[in-house]
């Protein structure tokens, strides 16, 4: 019995030191969420539950390990983190100030990846190369920029700040900084050169699709056709029947 009570005590310490560390290492990141899930409640929860923050844990720490040159225990550490919340981050990969990750699971960032500040990314989300080319082969985000459910960001591109990229969009190339960028292959609609309001905007999912407003305007332009050749038609029929009238 004395030593199942020993082994609550040193656990329930664990506990304790591990929540306060986190809080007080991980302030921004934890204020992050705060800020970007309504479904955060409390401290503790975000502590124990959230498995972006847990992956972003495991990550400062291989980090530190990557940049000191140590051999295989970075990786490793990525693996872990990868078996127990589903995100996998590269040691290498440079990640700045209130990253949040939401949800997680499926989550990819390769070795030469670069994140800015104030990032929002959803699940499924891989920022990724496109070949087996060596040195920057990923992408680099700027600040203030949402990364959809399921969208895919390949290849050694440059994002620019307040940039919204929809769900399941797959980007290859350049974003302007204050653009949304949809469909696949990732298509560019600019937002009249507005900054997203409030620094960051979550909403990814009711975004323009340039192709289906093209495809409207050109069926506008058809109808337009259509009528200028009825009328045409009807004018000539009249006055055909005017001419025959008189003869």
């Amino acid at each position: 019995m004395q030593y199942f009570i020993n082994f609550v005590f040193i656990f329930a310490s664990l506990l304790i030191i591990f929540y306060f560390s986190v809080r007080v290492f991980f302030k921004e990141e934890i204020t992050a969420t705060f800020e970007r899930d309504p479904a955060a409640s409390s401290y503790a929860e975000i502590v124990f539950t959230y498995s972006g923050l847990h992956a972003l844990i495991f990550y400062r720490i291989s980090h530190k390990f990557y940049e000191m040159s140590v051999p295989v225990l970075p990786r490793l550490l990525s693996q872990l983190a990868k078996f127990l919340t589903g995100i996998e981050i590269h040691p290498g990969a440079k990640i700045g100030k209130k990253l949040f990750i939401d949800h997680g699971m499926g989550v990819v960032v390769g070795e030469t990846t670069i994140i800015g500040d104030n990032v929002t990314m959803f699940q499924g989300v891989t920022l990724g190369g496109t070949g087996k080319e060596k040195g920057k082969r990923h992408p680099t985000l700027g600040n203030n920029i949402v990364v959809g459910a399921g969208a895919k960001v390949l290849g050694n591109i440059e994002i620019g700040d307040n940039v919204l990229i929809g769900a399941n969009a797959v980007v290859l190339r350049d974003v302007p900084p204050d653009s949304t960028v949809v469909g696949v292959p990732g298509r560019i609609a600019k937002r009249q050169g507005r900054r997203i309001p409030g620094g960051i905007n979550l909403d990814h999912s009711s975004l323009p699709d340039p192709l289906q407003q093209a495809l409207e305007n050109l069926q506008l332009e058809i109808d337009h056709i259509e009528g200028e050749i009825q009328e045409h038609y009807h004018d000539q029929k009249d006055k055909n029947t005017k001419d025959g009238g008189a003869k």
